[in-house]
């Protein structure tokens, strides 16, 4: 279970890292304290979790990729590898809002 948890906290640090690059301390500190949710013992908060890494994955990296590729492509400067990295970013990220249901999963299964 423990690297579920990991999993989890390294998804919400990158997201914290993309909010600091840009200066936004608040929201990145909030990204980086959310996995301490997972402390308490509730489907909602997990549930909550869950879905702001799927929110995060498809509108934080989608489109901060898509916005990156295509500023890429406008200068005539290589952008494959670029969508490939934030493509890994952002299946990273549904990885880890998967792994919250395997943690409610093994939660409700102790009881």
């Amino acid at each position: 279970m423990w690297w579920r948890i990991l999993i989890i906290f390294l998804a919400f640090a990158l997201l914290g890292a993309h909010f600091m690059r840009f200066g936004q301390t608040l929201i990145s500190a909030a990204f980086i304290a959310a996995p301490l949710l997972l402390f308490i013992r509730h489907v909602a908060i997990t549930r909550i979790l869950q879905l702001v890494l799927i929110l995060s994955a498809i509108f934080v990296w989608g489109l901060s990729g898509l916005d990156y590729v295509q500023m890429r492509i406008s200068m005539d400067a290589p952008w494959l590898r670029l969508a490939i990295i934030m493509s890994a970013v952002s299946l990273f990220t549904l990885l880890a809002s998967f792994c919250c249901q395997g943690v409610q999963r093994l939660r409700q299964a102790k009881r």
